[in-house]
């Protein structure tokens, strides 16, 4: 979306001679985050005229997220998301982002790629990249069980304590950013939201994630933008239902690609070729005969389904089974074996890169813009399809693109920066409009911080810039610095001059050594050759004398060369060892080990207050339109400037 885009107007009456009737449809893991926000779309559409429905549905057919934590069996945990102890967290139908925040780690790629010595602080400081690496503003709730449950299936009742928890952290600590004279309306609308998601769910012990989810949706649509909206709401275990009556719906009509004997080779082909060079895996990975599709069986669990000549498994937990005298070549065909087998509430799930060609079928997708990274493999699976002779007329998908602090300018609160974003900002408090106007340069100013830190490798530099960049105590610590390193360069001269000493005297040690060899190489030669077993003469006496006194001379220097090495070792180790030397080398390590620290620090926030902030404006938690701005200024100002294009899936 750059250069001139076309209005929003302009999509939409394009969208209607493209896909006349066709539903939009808004899926999502939770309703805690960004889904409500597309609100806009349908109040747009309805404003300009249109009867197209908007369908708002529960994307249930997931699994729970899970997570192992040592000496955890059970239970529920909001969990953060570092580079570190939980760089492996994922979680999506119970995720929460305060004010601000997103799922943004500072990973220690980053880190290392700007110069930090992550080896040193881990050594020294156990623990602390756990925090540094950790997404502002972000939690993930995860269950800490074994089991493997969709969302559908998840029971409310043992979740919700977590659930209610982590959300009101997430609410109060969006209040402690919020102030200005409006923080009392702030405040009614946070009490407002947390009696909405208790109401929900009085009758919790009836409920599942999914139920509960599908009973807020409406509600938080209708909070988000401030009045009520005409939405359909769904789930994926209600679209994607499977059994002979919902079997001949187009969305069902991807799967009769892989069904039909004329087309399934193609199919599969057009799938595996899709998804090479990806983490995806390809159909022979889960095993013959299966399809890009997983079967949910209640009751069961969820598996990829496969299909034989003669009968048909599904990869739950614990496989199950079915036969059939034929194999199914329609959906129906296949739906009706599975109602006689497991009932008629079946449903396919496609498989990532598969669903969305599924439902594009029926429905409008809308995404906001980077959402789903399936996308782009659904689309070329497809256009494989139509090279092969057997395209499928898709709608397109509506993207979304959000710049909320960008319509910060139309409202007129006020906000206290967390500790990421004060240095960036250069401020403890800000203004929204002030913040609107400054983002973008902050971002760009954080980039440069990146790419400098990155150039400093010597601890000098580092610590000159950080006096220059920080200032406070680094003015004088940077003398300091400056002050032991010279000391630490007369130290070093004085120990060179010693080195230098020992140097030489090594030199003369060999050279001594040669001409000991040598004296008693004579010796050894004249006695053999003059006085033993022989007669030698008055001469010759003598002359074995001078021979014996020459190496005895030899041996003699070789000594009090020794001594004398020895002699310059213990000036060098007085030196050294000294306590001013000692003292000076702690103390430049110890500034040195501060300026570490502080570059990790200045790099979290810099990584935080661009990346961080941008990503968290693409997708931002639909509550905090109404609890920045409870006049709804803020939405208004988003929906008015939000873009909107098609996006082709064939």
């Amino acid at each position: 979306m750059e250069g001139c885009c076309p209005t929003q107007e302009l999509i939409l009456a394009e969208l209607e001679t493209l896909a006349p009737g066709a539903p939009f449809l808004a899926l999502g893991q939770t309703v805690f985050w960004d889904e409500p926000v597309k609100a806009l779309v349908a109040l747009k559409s309805q404003t300009a005229g249109y009867s197209r429905r908007f369908v708002a549905g529960v994307h249930d057919t997931d699994y729970f997220a899970k997570f192992h934590q040592k000496g955890q069996t059970k239970g529920f945990k909001a969990m953060p998301h570092n580079d570190t102890t939980t760089k492996g967290l994922w979680s999506a139908a119970g995720e929460f982002s305060a004010l601000f925040g997103s799922e943004t780690i500072v990973t220690r790629d980053a880190l290392q790629a700007a110069g930090a010595k992550l080896g040193k602080i881990q050594a020294e400081r156990p623990g602390y990249l756990d925090e540094i690496t950790e997404a502002w503003g972000w939690r993930g709730i995860v269950s800490l069980s074994s089991e493997q449950n969709i969302t559908a299936e998840k029971p409310l009742s043992p979740l919700f304590p977590e659930l209610y928890d982590t959300f009101d952290w997430a609410i109060q600590t969006s209040l402690d950013l919020i102030a200005g004279p409006h923080r009392k309306e702030s405040d009614q609308v946070a009490g407002a939201l947390r009696s909405l998601v208790c109401d929900i769910s009085d009758d919790r012990h009836s409920l599942t994630l999914a139920s509960y989810f599908q009973r807020l949706l409406p509600e938080m649509y209708r909070i988000t933008c401030g009045s009520d909206v005409d939405v359909d709401t769904t789930t994926t275990t209600e679209l994607l239902k499977l059994n002979p009556t919902s079997a001949s719906l187009p969305r069902f009509d991807l799967l009769r690609l892989f069904l039909d004997p004329q087309t399934r080779s193609i199919a599969c082909k057009a799938y595996n070729e899709a998804i090479s060079g990806t983490e995806i895996y390809g159909l022979d990975r889960f095993g013959v005969g299966a399809l890009p599709f997983d079967l949910y069986v209640p009751g069961v669990g969820r598996g990829t389904l496969r299909l034989g000549s003669r009968g048909g498994l599904v990869m739950t937990p614990s496989p199950v089974g079915f036969s059939y005298k034929k194999a199914p070549t329609t959906p129906e065909e296949l739906a009706t074996i599975l109602e006689k087998r497991f009932g008629p509430n079946c449903v396919l799930v496609g498989k990532a890169v598969t669903l969305i060609g599924m439902l594009a079928r029926e429905f409008v997708f809308v995404f906001h813009e980077g959402a789903s990274s399936y996308v782009r493999h659904s689309r070329t699976m497809h256009q494989k399809l139509g090279i092969a002779g057997h395209k499928l007329e898709l709608h397109p998908i509506l993207r979304v693109k959000l710049e909320p602090w960008d319509a910060l300018n139309q409202c007129c609160a006020w906000f206290k920066l967390p500790p990421p974003f004060k240095r960036p900002f250069g401020a403890e408090e800000i203004s929204a409009c002030s913040l609107s106007a400054r983002w973008r340069e902050v971002q760009s100013v954080q980039k440069q911080v990146l790419v400098k830190l990155a150039g400093l490798r010597r601890p000098l530099d580092l610590i000159q810039y950080l006096d220059e960049a920080v200032g406070g105590q680094w003015k004088c610590l940077a003398s300091q610095y400056v002050d032991l390193h010279n000391g630490m360069v007369d130290l070093n001269v004085k120990v060179a001059a010693v080195k230098l000493l020992k140097t030489k005297v090594v030199e003369k040690t060999k050279t001594a050594g040669k001409e000991r060899i040598q004296a008693e190489r004579a010796s050894g030669e004249h006695w053999r050759a003059k006085i033993f077993e022989k007669q030698p003469t008055d001469a010759e006496t003598l002359e074995r004398q001078r021979l014996s006194s020459s190496v005895e001379s030899a041996i003699s220097s070789i000594q009090s060369l020794r001594e004398e090495w020895r002699s310059l070792q213990a000036q060098q180790d007085e030196i050294v060892r000294s306590d001013e030397a000692q003292k000076g080398r702690l103390l430049r390590k110890n500034v040195a080990f501060e300026a570490e620290l502080t570059r990790v620090r200045l790099l979290r926030d810099a990584i935080v207050a661009s990346d961080g902030f941008e990503r968290a404006g693409h997708r931002p938690a639909a509550w905090w339109f109404p609890l920045v701005c409870p006049d709804g200024s803020w939405f208004r100002e988003t929906a008015k400037n939000a873009q909107f294009r098609l996006e082709h899936l064939g």
